[in-house]
C-alpha cells in the first residue's frame, strides 16, 4: 500500500513488553491456583473428606484394569528401592514444573517473537481448560489412596466405596507416598506447600501438558542432536516421575497431552484472530494518515 505521495506504506510492527507479560502470568497464575483449590472435598461433620476426588479414583483403576494397563503400582515397587532416585524425582517433580516452563517462556520471548503470543495462548488456554477438568472430575492421586481419615491424613481410608472391579475387600491399594516417606524440599500436606496446592487436581496432568508445551515450543530452537534428545526426553521423563511418585496415574498424562492439543487450537485461533483485528486497525490508520 502506498500513500499520496507514492511513498511505500510502513509495515505494522507489534513489540511485546516483558513487564505486561510478567504480569499477565502472575495474574493468570493467581487465579489458577485458587480457582483450582476450590473442589475435590466434602464438607462432612466439619471436616473436609474427600469423597468425589477417592470415588473418581477408583473409577480411573476400574478403567486401567479393564483396559488391561493398571500397573502405575508396580512401576514405582520397581524404583522403590532407589532412594537417591526417589529422592530426585520428588525434587524434580516440584521444581521442573515451574522452572523448566518459566524458562522456555523467557526463550521464547527472545529467541521466537513471532510466534510467542501464539504459545503463550496455548499455555494460557491449556491451564484454563485444566482447571475446568478439576472442577469437574476432581481425583485422587495413588499416594493419597492408602491416607487414614483427618486429622493424620487426607480421609482416603474412611470412605466407603463400592469395591467392585477391584479386589474383593482391599484396603490397601499399595502405593507409597514418596515425599512423606522418602522426604523432598517441601511438604503438601502443612505449611505453605499445603496452602498452594490441591491435592486433588491430578486429571488432567500439567505436568505432562506443560512438559509436552516446552518440548513442541522448544524443537525449533533446538539445532543439535543432544539437544533435541533432552527436549523429546522432558516429557517422557516427566511421565515416569508422576507414575513413581504416585502423584497421578498414566491416564492423568493422557488428559494432559488431550488438554495442551485443545488448547493449542485455541491459543492459535486467538493468535491468528489478533493479527487480522491489528492488521485491520493498521490499514484504517493508513487510510486515515
Amino acid at each position: 500500500m502506498a500513500n499520496d505521495l507514492g511513498d511505500v506504506a510502513p509495515a505494522r510492527t507489534h513489540k511485546t513488553l516483558w513487564w505486561k507479560e510478567a504480569a499477565i502470568v502472575v495474574a493468570f497464575y493467581a487465579v489458577y491456583t485458587w480457582t483450582r483449590n476450590q473442589f475435590g472435598s466434602d464438607r462432612i461433620n466439619g471436616v473436609d473428606i474427600p469423597v468425589q476426588a477417592f470415588r473418581n479414583a477408583v473409577r480411573v483403576i476400574r478403567f486401567e484394569r479393564w483396559i488391561g494397563l493398571y500397573h502405575e503400582e508396580s512401576v514405582q515397587d520397581f524404583f522403590l528401592a532407589h532412594r537417591w532416585f526417589i529422592q530426585l524425582l520428588n525434587t524434580y517433580y516440584g521444581t521442573a514444573h515451574f522452572v523448566v516452563t518459566i524458562t522456555v517462556f523467557v526463550l521464547l520471548y527472545k529467541k521466537r517473537p513471532d510466534v510467542f503470543p501464539q504459545w503463550r495462548n496455548t499455555l494460557a488456554a491449556t491451564t484454563a481448560l485444566a482447571i475446568i477438568g478439576f472442577s469437574l472430575f476432581p481425583l485422587m492421586p495413588p499416594r493419597l489412596l492408602d491416607e487414614p481419615c483427618p486429622p493424620l491424613g487426607h480421609g482416603a481410608a474412611c470412605i466407603q466405596a463400592d469395591q467392585r472391579g477391584l479386589d474383593a475387600g482391599k484396603t490397601n491399594f499399595g502405593y507409597v507416598d514418596t515425599l512423606d516417606v522418602y522426604g523432598g524440599p517441601w511438604d503438601f500436606s502443612s505449611g505453605a506447600g499445603a496452602k498452594i496446592s490441591n491435592q486433588y487436581a491430578a486429571m488432567p496432568s500439567l505436568h505432562i501438558g506443560w512438559a509436552s508445551w516446552c518440548a513442541f515450543a522448544m524443537w525449533p530452537l533446538a539445532r543439535r542432536r543432544w539437544i533435541r534428545a533432552l527436549v523429546l526426553l522432558y516429557p517422557a521423563f516427566t511421565l515416569l516421575c508422576i507414575i513413581v511418585t504416585a502423584n497421578h496415574f498414566w491416564i492423568d498424562g493422557v488428559g494432559g497431552q488431550l488438554t495442551l492439543a485443545v488448547g493449542f487450537l485455541i491459543g492459535t485461533g486467538l493468535h491468528k484472530w489478533n493479527h487480522r483485528r491489528l492488521d485491520a486497525k493498521h490499514e484504517a490508520q493508513l487510510m486515515t494518515s
